[in-house]
């Protein structure tokens, strides 16, 4: 479009600059980063290199599994470490490649090897049909096991959040595979989950097969997330970020839950913000109120993967938070309000064991605290748990699920506040 002078004008609806953002991709969690913007990570970086490297020297790769909470570089260090180990393989005359799956929707079997060889096939110069429908899944690990023989001689796979694949199976023909003599392509597995128990939920056979080395990522610090978020300063427009936006914004990060992706999502949410108030510069007022919004998302993240177990767990000591005056319970005390909460959702309850076991991954991915106390001669040691963020946001969080938001809204445990415990199950009864 151009006026009568001739001068391009661009379509008076949308500003011609971005009075806040600059490269707003860089603020994007599927954003992998230059290496200069990798922080913190070294010895990780390290010990996925020990594991995957020998594909360079065209070696068999160690299967590798991840364990850590969300936004502790996880997927960015595998990613990062794959791709340095492909390059560094190819300049050695090793056709090697890289494959990224995101097991949170490619979460069967089937829809896993579909994706794994449609991707072999962009990525190769494969060309047989593979359709997207109809056929079974031995029909793609065919296609997978001729592509990588014809065109590779290694290949990485990275298989993220891998606890939410309905059936682990994929991880033993992948690991077998060569030894199986379904292809002469060494195949190197990169697990990634934020669930420590998901080891134990793999059977006897399918672990042996596996044979993974685990690694564990811890969160980072205030001083890590600063440098993180320094080094993203270029998605924003000059004089933008005020003095001490970076510090405050890593400060509040770290103390909820050292989670860089969180600390980051603060920060474009704070911009988001100010854009649309009309500001020019990002204050402390927007880095709060944008706080409150990631740390609902990041609750309502975490739950959404949850079993209905972890969320009734989680739920059930939320509603002990509101309606009592202390902010610790034991798990005998979460545990007699959890068996209530079953009983309005219709779910049979799991045993005390098996709560305690929800509530120990619970406080893994950093939604609770569990510290062990001593109650004297008579009581013995027990655990404490505690939440580590508003049980408001919990209690939103979980009654999201369908077959939850049976269970008392935020109002009614307001209302149950001063209930005495032996008169609550009549009350609950009452108000659902």
């Amino acid at each position: 479009m151009t006026n009568d002078g001739g001068d391009t004008v661009g379509d008076p609806l949308f500003a011609d600059q971005d009075p806040i953002f600059t490269r707003k991709e860089l603020l994007h969690v599927g954003h992998v980063p230059e290496e200069d913007r990798i922080v913190g990570r070294d010895t990780e970086i390290e010990s996925v290199a020990e594991e995957t490297g020998a594909v360079v020297r065209g070696d068999p790769p160690n299967n590798v599994m991840i364990y850590g909470k969300t936004g502790t570089g996880k997927s960015l260090v595998s990613r990062h470490v794959a791709t340095r180990a492909k390059n560094a393989a190819q300049a050695n005359g090793v056709d090697c490649d890289v494959l990224y799956i995101d097991c949170s929707e490619a979460d069967t079997e089937t829809r896993a090897t579909r994706q794994i060889a449609t991707v072999l096939k962009q990525q190769t110069a494969y060309d047989q049909h593979i359709p997207l429908r109809g056929v079974g899944t031995m029909e793609y690990y065919r296609h997978i096991w001729q592509i990588l023989d014809a065109h590779l001689d290694a290949v990485l796979v990275i298989l993220d959040e891998i606890d939410k694949l309905a059936d682990p199976n994929i991880l033993m023909q992948l690991s077998r595979a060569r030894e199986a003599q379904k292809t002469e392509c060494y195949i190197g597995i990169i697990g990634i989950s934020n669930k420590i128990q998901y080891k134990e939920q793999l059977d006897e056979r399918i672990n042996s097969s596996f044979g993974h080395r685990e690694l564990f990522f811890h969160p980072y610090d205030a001083e890590q997330l600063q440098e993180i978020m320094r080094n993203r300063t270029d998605a924003f427009q000059p004089g933008v970020l005020g003095s001490g936006t970076i510090e405050l914004c890593a400060a509040l990060a770290a103390k909820k839950h050292g989670d860089a992706r969180k600390a980051i999502d603060i920060l474009k949410e704070a911009g988001e913000l100010a854009r649309r108030n009309g500001d020019t510069k990002i204050t402390d007022q927007h880095i709060k109120q944008a706080q409150n919004v990631a740390e609902i998302n990041r609750v309502e993240e975490l739950t959404s993967g949850g079993t209905i177990h972890a969320k009734l767990a989680l739920y059930s000591l939320a509603s002990q938070v509101l309606t009592h005056s202390q902010e610790t319970f034991s798990t005998r005390e979460v545990y007699e309000r959890y068996t209530q909460m079953c009983d309005i959702a219709g779910y049979d309850p799991v045993t005390e064991n098996g709560l305690y076991k929800q509530l120990k991954e619970q406080a893994f991915l950093g939604v609770i605290e569990s510290t062990k106390t001593g109650g004297g001669r008579s009581q013995g040691s027990y655990l404490l748990h505690r939440l580590v963020t508003d049980p408001k946001h919990i209690v939103k969080a979980v009654r999201r699920d369908a077959s939850l938001e049976v269970l008392p809204s935020l109002a009614d445990l307001e209302e149950l506040a001063d209930v005495e415990d032996r008169d609550l199950q009549m009350t609950l009864d009452h108000s659902t």
